[in-house]
């Protein structure tokens, strides 16, 4: 039964289409749109809000917020092993006149960490080294940004090869003078201790047991020096174990932490466009538990449920089909629609075409409910 079957179809047939990134299949922007394309082939409107936590595509979805107000940029870094990589990065144009002297406020960078720091950069898990890899490609993207003259720079850092503990990143900002006139943010899509980023994360980036370990170990160490040496106690702050500690390295010379999700909520307007809604429609590519986490699917379902607009989930796979639904209402406090486009039309068709088949699967959603 769907979280529109037992009401009478609203008055406004105008749904907000608000989902996360496919991960590795499709990006924020394209879904939203098949969302869009969906509601358009059922008679319905739709507003494209795609959104970010702090990973894959958290930087076009801000630059796209700011209404393309700015440009992209590509800058040549250090790899997380050393080679080099172009990564790509946005800077917008400096805002209207902010003092009684009439200066434009200063422009704003966008960084995405797994640009210069990505898992995918050395082909994976397998071809990944845990020991050797670097977020120094981070700190010199954010170098960059401070040369081009931004004053204020956000990073998302999900994604990275990396369990350094921010070490490649912070020397590569400290060599070149330091953050300076900065205030550089931190967007985190998990809230996990410093230390604790070994045996949650080095995993999956390629570690085995004894890796893990050693890797625990440096980032013990490596706390120590952070509280010694800049006086930070990166053990206390929540998230910064994100992307294998880097969050906390860079919390450690000036960063400010913050959830990536509320971040990017409020950059897009999203609860001010709630209002509007009939429906929202949110998703990722792996929906599970931790999707309620700190995650985009989490923070919209309960931002809809709260303004009483009903809300459903398109995923390419869901584990815990059977109970999910459950678990969703029961941690939002609302019915919640969740469909799985692995089951419903395969996993080759979900894997080659997810936009085609979110835009499939909306519009049969909404022609059931009509």
């Amino acid at each position: 039964m769907g979280v529109m079957a037992d009401q009478d179809l609203p008055r406004s047939r105008t749904l907000l289409a608000a989902p996360d990134a496919f991960k590795g299949t499709a990006s924020a922007v394209a879904i939203a749109r098949a969302i869009g394309k969906g509601a358009a082939q059922a008679g319905w409107e739709s507003d494209a809000c795609p959104l970010s936590d702090g990973g894959e595509g958290f930087a076009e979805v801000l630059a796209l917020a700011r209404g393309g107000r700015g440009a992209w940029r590509e800058t040549t870094v250090t790899g997380p092993l050393g080679e080099p990589v172009a990564a790509r990065w946005w800077l917008g144009a400096p805002g209207r006149a902010t003092n009684r002297r009439g200066a434009p406020r200063p422009p704003e960078a966008v960084i995405e960490s797994a640009s210069a720091s990505g898992l995918p950069l050395v082909g994976g898990a397998a071809g990944n080294d845990p020991l050797a890899a670097s977020t120094k490609g981070t700190g010199e993207l954010i170098v960059a940004a401070r040369e081009a003259g931004a004053r204020r720079i956000l990073v998302g850092v999900g994604g990275t090869a990396t369990t350094d503990g921010g070490r490649g990143a912070v020397e590569a900002i400290e060599t070149s003078g330091g953050i300076g006139p900065v205030d550089l943010r931190v967007a985190c899509d998990v809230d996990i201790a410093f230390v604790d980023a070994a045996a949650r994360f080095a995993p999956q980036k390629g570690a085995d047991a004894a890796q893990v370990e050693e890797l625990r170990i440096r980032l013990v160490k490596l706390a120590r020096s952070y509280r010694d040496r800049y006086g930070v106690d990166v053990d206390r702050l929540p998230g910064a174990g994100a992307a294998g500690g880097l969050a906390g390295g860079l919390a450690a010379i000036g960063a400010r932490l913050m959830p990536g999700f509320a971040l990017v909520a409020e950059a897009v307007g999203l609860h001010g466009r709630l209002s509007g809604a009939a429906l929202v429609v949110t998703g990722e590519g792996g929906l599970d538990r931790t999707s309620l986490a700190g995650k985009v699917v989490g923070g919209v379902t309960r931002a809809a449920v709260a303004a009483a607009v009903p809300v459903l989930v398109v995923a390419g796979t869901v584990t815990g089909q059977d109970e999910l639904p459950a678990l969703l209402a029961g941690e939002v406090g609302g019915a919640v629609d969740v469909l799985s486009l692995v089951e419903r039309f395969g996993a080759e068709r979900a894997m080659a075409d997810p936009a085609g088949c979110v835009a499939a699967a909306v519009a049969s959603f909404l022609r059931s409910v009509a």
